[in-house]
């Protein structure tokens, strides 16, 4: 079993197509279907089903991959190692973050880093904390920027706290509160809400605030991202919540004080363990020094 020959089944499980696998591999396509058959048969079992109309994984193949990713992955770590011994970070950065991330820049940050480290392939992941935290943990990702509500801190991984904000109204610049300094958590109740969804991080914070202050509201929209929040307050549909420190990016709202607002706190994470040279060296851009990667 070959390292190339794991990268073939990985490229034609994602492409569903030798010919594109082919392609994305920089090989041509019998000696990719060549190495595949060969792996089969050392396998003992059939790792694709094959038709003139489609490629789709057997039962063998689905067990085979997951095993086939993290051997690669643990290749490429082993590589970027042996190049940190030496002084070189290259391998990949794996940089997660919620929308609404407005403690660090993060286009300036990376710009940064590609300038010291040319090497190191970039790839970002826009989600929910609890998610991102989760991928942080499992490997899937090496760094993570959060908005937690104060109440709530990340477990299992490393977390270093970025800075605190306290959450905004925003509304249509036609709405009968737009020309308000300040309003409050009980005169918004009576508004018509957009937010993310219930459960997330980002909008525990605002249901928390409302039950504490014994007051109910109706949230009639949730999305995914807080940019299409704001494409729901523009003509007037809802009203949200939003930090404070981001909202200054939405064009064609305004935005009101809140005299009783929830406040969140932003994080960046890392694994607590198993840290990349690559993550190392974007942390200390940041300004942050991480203890030693190999530290539990």
């Amino acid at each position: 079993m070959e390292l190339q020959q794991l990268r073939y089944v990985v490229a034609v499980a994602e492409t569903n197509s030798f010919t594109r696998a082919a392609e994305r591999c920089l090989v041509v396509q019998s000696v990719l279907s060549h190495q595949i058959a060969r792996l089969e048969r050392e396998l003992g079992a059939k790792l694709f089903e094959r038709t003139s109309r489609r490629v789709r994984l057997t039962p063998a193949g689905a067990a085979f991959l997951p095993a086939a990713r993290q051997c690669l992955d643990a290749a490429e770590r082993a590589a970027a190692e042996v190049a940190a011994a030496v002084g070189e970070v290259r391998g990949r950065l794996a940089v997660g973050l919620i929308p609404t991330v407005a403690a660090v820049d993060i286009p300036g940050a990376l710009r940064d880093f590609r300038q010291r480290y040319p090497h190191v392939r970039i790839s970002l992941r826009v989600g929910a904390s609890e998610d991102l935290t989760a991928q942080v943990e499992q490997g899937a990702i090496d760094v993570a920027f959060l908005g937690l509500p104060t109440t709530a801190r990340p477990r299992g991984v490393a977390a270093h706290e970025l800075a605190r904000d306290r959450l905004v109204a925003v509304v249509a610049p036609d709405h009968q509160l737009a020309d308000r300094p300040t309003v409050d958590l009980r005169t918004l109740s009576s508004e018509v809400f957009v937010d993310l969804p219930a459960g997330t991080a980002g909008r525990i914070q605002s249901d928390q605030a409302f039950s504490a202050a014994g007051l109910d509201r109706d949230v009639a929209f949730e999305v995914t991202t807080a940019d299409y929040i704001a494409r729901l307050v523009r003509p007037g549909l809802a009203v949200a919540m939003l930090p404070s420190a981001y909202a200054p990016q939405l064009d064609g709202v305004v935005t009101i004080e809140v005299a009783d607002a929830p406040a969140r706190v932003e994080y960046v994470i890392w694994s607590r363990v198993g840290r990349t040279p690559a993550a190392t060296a974007f942390l200390a851009v940041l300004g942050i020094t991480a203890p030693d990667r190999h530290e539990s």
